[in-house]
C-alpha cells in the first residue's frame, strides 16, 4: 500500500509539473505576440480589410446557424466554456486521440488573429489568455462578427463576405436560409467540406447545421423539413 500511495503521490507531482510548465510557456507565448502586436491593432487590422463585413450587414439567421452549430452556449459563458471542455476530454479519451478542443467560438477568433491551427496545449492556454482578453473588452455581437469576417470558408474564401460572394454571386445579406445553413457549416473542416471538392459532404454537413438551428430554437420543424427537402 506504501508503494502505491507514494507512486500515486510521485505521478500527482509529475503532473502539477508538467501543467505548470505547459501553462508557463503558454503564457509567455500569449505574452509575446500581444506585445509584439496588442490586441486592439489585430482588431482594427481586421476591421480595416477590404468587404469587412458589420454584424448589422449579416443575417441574423447566419449569426443563429454559427451560433448553433459551432458553440451553441456563446452568450452565456466567458472565453472558455467548461461543459464544451468537458465533452471534448469524454470525446478524446474515448478515440485515444486529440479530436475535439471543446472551443469557444472566442477560442477560434483569438487562434485565427494570433496562433497556427496546430492543436499543441501551450498554444491552447495563450489562445485561452487572448480569449479571455477579447471576452473582456468586446462585447459578443463584436467577437462574432470579428470571428465572422477572419474565419476560412474553404475555395480560398475567407471571412463571410468573400465565400457569399464566391459560392453564391450574393453579398452576405441576400443569403437565403438554404446557403446560409450550408455556408455555416463549412468552417467546422473547410478543406473537407469545401463545395468544390466534396458536395456530399457539404450537404450532410448542412443538414447537422439544421438539426443544431432547429434543437436550439432558432427555425421551426417546418422550416427544418422544407430545408432537408431542397
Amino acid at each position: 500500500m506504501k508503494i502505491i500511495k507514494r507512486l500515486v503521490i510521485f505521478i500527482v507531482i509529475i503532473g502539477i509539473i508538467v501543467c505548470g510548465y505547459i501553462t508557463y510557456n503558454g503564457y509567455k507565448l500569449y505574452s509575446s505576440v500581444t506585445t509584439k502586436t496588442s490586441i486592439e491593432d489585430k482588431v482594427e487590422e481586421i476591421r480595416s480589410k477590404k468587404n469587412y463585413t458589420t454584424i448589422d450587414k449579416i443575417p441574423k439567421d447566419f449569426c443563429n446557424a454559427v451560433i448553433a452549430i459551432e458553440d451553441h452556449r456563446f452568450r452565456k459563458h466567458g472565453a472558455i466554456d467548461i461543459r464544451s471542455i468537458g465533452r471534448a476530454v469524454i470525446t478524446n479519451i474515448k478515440n485515444m486521440k486529440l479530436i475535439e478542443g471543446g472551443s469557444t467560438i472566442t477560442q477560434q477568433l483569438a487562434k485565427n488573429m494570433y496562433f497556427s491551427q496546430s492543436k499543441k496545449f501551450t498554444r491552447k492556454i495563450a489562445e485561452v489568455l487572448v480569449a479571455d482578453d477579447l471576452e473582456k473588452n468586446y462585447t459578443k455581437d463584436e467577437i462574432l462578427e470579428l470571428y465572422l469576417n477572419v474565419i476560412y470558408f474553404g475555395d480560398g474564401y475567407t471571412g463571410i463576405y468573400s465565400a457569399s460572394m464566391g459560392y453564391y454571386k450574393k453579398i452576405p445579406s441576400e443569403l437565403n436560409l438554404d446557403e446560409i445553413t450550408m455556408l455555416a457549416g463549412l468552417p467546422n473542416a473547410p478543406s473537407v467540406y469545401a463545395l468544390s471538392n466534396n458536395p456530399k459532404l457539404a450537404k450532410e454537413r448542412q443538414e447537422e447545421v439544421i438539426k443544431a438551428m432547429y434543437l436550439y430554437n432558432y427555425i421551426s420543424a417546418d422550416d427544418m423539413v422544407k430545408l432537408n427537402n431542397n
